[in-house]
């Protein structure tokens, strides 16, 4: 599968499909839910299904408990898991587990499992996790609870989804999908996923059918009118707060999306699960740029980009898995690209050097940029708000493979989305087809029914996911 960067769960073909995530943008974005009274305090299971946006930092997944109360959070602290429960009153965990393992892939989709059985005889067996169906035995801190210790989580306080309750910080930034909390049961990871019998990887199952307890919730976000909607039929609907169906998504655990990669990229901000990148700087380097997580060298491939800054909008186009990163960029091969400067060009780097053709027409900011990027033939056509041009101005035609861009790329190397940024204050918008943090406002899919793109998708052409790419990569 030519995939040049993706996680290993939640990307195979599987007979369940998920078919929306919520993405949080870390600015609040939070799900919020106080139960009626506690549930069983001692024993519960929480699964959640995430991609990760920003990596490093304090990201809360799952929170209990507000200053004054009994606290508990699984969050991600410095790529690790983290899982800790306080007592009122108390400055460190009575409980806790970190793990060795660090999550640093941003194209990932994981599973995580916490499983609390506090009146386990067994020390060990009180708090257990499992990413990707997979028991975590390798922790830095490893201290379980007490005998029947009572977790704040599953008790009448406040329960936070993407945030710190007690401080309202640690704000996640990425999706999740198919969260699910089960009061009363300590459930094996079989309740929730099982791996594929082909490629051994990780796939979820349906969970309508467990037993949820009182407590119990299932969020799948179909609703973009109710994204708290609990599905287990228990009615325990969270609050939403600043989330809008904006921020439904269609990149899930069954169906992976290309995003921009923040491990692959020079002196750019990300945000809105890595699709939207910025460069603030009044005095930003020529060769600060960005590029996605799949790369493809064989089939036909669509996206779009929404060029939002304030001065020349960014360079757009499509690189080799083998470019040079930063200020090594300028002597670098494998670079088909449109930039705005003091006029416009269409260029190409190869060998170190670079060949600008000035007849491509001016794009400005809120245009949308069209690429569609025939591997097959070795074609990129590069548009502009759904018309398609070539280096002399030209119009062409994707589906038809006339006057395309560019000709003669070498598909002997794997080619991914790039941006570049050409001056201050830059912002560009990405739309993959798994969502967006822009409104669309005609709606198209390509010819599998994925994505949903402002302008038509040229035929024969295709949204860069998982499911795509293994018919058509």
């Amino acid at each position: 599968m030519p995939i040049f960067t993706v996680g290993a769960a939640g990307t195979t073909s599987t007979g369940y499909e998920v078919a929306n995530s919520l993405r949080f943008n870390e600015s609040d974005d939070c799900l919020i839910k106080t139960f009626g009274s506690g549930g069983n305090r001692k024993k519960w299971t929480f699964s959640v299904w995430f991609k990760r946006g920003k990596l490093g930092g304090s990201y809360a997944l799952f929170v209990a408990g507000t200053s004054g109360n009994d606290e508990a959070t699984i969050r991600i602290e410095a790529d690790k898991i983290d899982w800790q429960h306080y007592d009122v009153g108390t400055t460190s965990a009575d409980a806790q587990l970190l793990t060795s393992q660090v999550l640093r892939d941003p194209s990932a989709w994981y599973n995580l499992q916490c499983v609390y059985d506090s009146a386990n005889a067994t020390a060990g067996d009180r708090m257990k996790m499992f990413l990707n169906g997979n028991e975590i035995t390798s922790f830095s801190t490893d201290n379980n609870p007490s005998l029947n210790y009572d977790s704040a989580i599953n008790n009448n306080v406040i329960h936070n989804i993407g945030r710190q309750s007690w401080n309202n910080s640690a704000d996640f930034s990425g999706y999740m999908a198919e969260i699910c909390f089960i009061d009363g049961q300590a459930l094996d990871p079989t309740s929730f996923g099982e791996f594929d019998e082909d490629s051994g990887i990780w796939k979820p199952i349906d969970v309508s059918g467990l037993t949820f307890g009182t407590n119990g919730f299932y969020l799948d976000f179909e609703n973009s009118g109710s994204l708290g909607n609990d599905k287990s039929g228990n009615g325990n609907n969270f609050t939403v707060n600043n989330l809008t169906s904006i921020d439904q998504a269609t990149d899930t655990c069954t169906n992976n999306f290309c995003t921009l990669n923040p491990l692959s990229a020079d002196e750019m901000t990300f945000s809105n699960g890595n699709l939207d990148v910025d460069q603030a700087s009044s005095s930003p380097r020529t060769d600060d740029n960005a590029r996605g997580t799949m790369g493809v060298n064989v089939g036909k491939w669509y996206w779009e980009t929404k060029l939002t800054g304030a001065t020349a909008p960014c360079v757009v186009g499509i690189c080799f898995d083998k470019l040079r990163m930063g200020s090594d960029l300028s002597g670098s091969t494998g670079v088909y690209a449109i930039q705005n400067a003091s006029a416009t060009y269409a260029y190409k780097r190869e060998n170190g050097t670079t060949a600008e053709t000035s007849g491509f027409p001016n794009p400005v900011a809120n245009d949308i940029m069209n690429v569609a990027f025939d591997a097959d033939n070795g074609k990129l056509y590069l548009g502009i708000n759904g018309t398609y041009y070539n280096q002399a101005g030209a119009t062409g035609n994707p589906a038809t493979g006339s006057n395309e861009t560019f000709s003669s790329i070498d598909t002997s190397f794997f080619w991914l989305p790039w941006i570049e940024s050409r001056g201050a204050n830059q912002q560009a918008l990405m739309n993959f087809g798994g969502g967006t943090s822009y409104t669309i406002s005609s709606g198209n899919s390509d010819g599998k029914g994925y994505g949903n793109f402002e302008y038509s998708v040229p035929s024969g052409y295709y949204a860069l996911n998982t499911k795509n790419l293994a018919e058509f990569g």
